[in-house]
């Protein structure tokens, strides 16, 4: 699934071709890709609205209109671009939505899975879960994490991924932040130590800022806008490299399951005792 950096690839990617332009109709194939209001409601509610910015929260596209929020969650499979009225691309064999807008371009998105979804609101808690704070925002801080960290014993590895305790991270960018800060993906949240939690607060925002650099990982479906892949995925450190050598101290990378989640780390760099 598409995490931070992806998303906000996206959304930078978006910007140029949305923002300004008006929608002049919607089409859709799938009920369950148009999450709210209903796909009536949906087409009637859109039509004439413009696009006035195109921002993310947590993994979720936000884009402001006139007078909505016109909300997107790619899940696993889902891809959004801008193309013109008659441009036929790859990703069209999985389209399920569109939307016209007033200069002869579409704004397309394309879901093989169909576990994403797009969604018409006032306001962005309606259509979303409890989300935490934004990594790279100024709100968050060494002592934000080690106050949230401290309230949980389960595996630090499996509170990164709940979006309630920190919004944009996951499965990815996860074992990357942890490797970086020589954390064990198993080591209880609440055993952290102060220097450990310093360690972690730097090397998430890191990664998550190198990954958008490299405008996001295409390991599997994530393209950008343009269809075009990123280079986050040519820089792993442990993730994706089971077996591999460790590129600090040559131990094989292990593979392990955490909330459920493959788990990528090195046993010697990552060890399980506290501190």
């Amino acid at each position: 699934m598409p995490e931070l950096p992806e998303v906000e690839t996206v959304v930078r990617g978006l910007r140029e071709p949305l923002i300004g332009r008006t929608v002049t109709s919607m089409w859709y194939d799938c009920d369950r890709t148009v999450k709210t209001p209903d796909p009536v409601q949906f087409a009637a509610r859109i039509a004439g609205q413009t696009f006035r910015s195109v921002t993310r929260r947590a993994k979720y596209i936000v884009c402001q209109l006139d007078h909505d929020l016109l909300v997107v969650h790619l899940k696993m499979t889902g891809r959004l671009y801008v193309v013109p009225d008659d441009a036929v691309m790859e990703a069209d064999r999985w389209l399920h939505f569109r939307l016209g807008l007033d200069n002869g371009h579409q704004l397309r998105f394309s879901d093989a899975r169909k576990f994403g979804f797009v969604a018409l609101t006032a306001q962005l808690d309606a259509v979303t879960p409890a989300l935490g704070p934004e990594p790279l925002s100024d709100d968050f801080s060494p002592a934000v994490l080690r106050e949230r960290s401290r309230k949980h014993k389960k595996a630090i590895k499996a509170l990164l991924l709940d979006q309630a305790f920190l919004a944009g991270v996951g499965n990815i960018y996860a074992d990357e932040s942890l490797f970086l800060a020589n954390i064990h993906p198993q080591r209880p949240a609440d055993s952290l130590t102060d220097d450990e939690i310093t360690r972690l607060f730097g090397t998430i925002r890191q990664v998550l800022d190198a990954g958008i650099d490299r405008e996001g990982a295409s390991i599997n479906w994530y393209r950008k806008p343009d269809g075009t892949p990123g280079k986050a995925q040519t820089a792993f450190n442990v993730y994706d490299r089971t077996d591999l050598p460790c590129v600090v101290c040559g131990s094989p990378i292990s593979k392990i399951r955490v909330a459920q989640r493959g788990t990528h780390y090195c046993p010697t760099c990552q060890k399980i005792e506290v501190g």
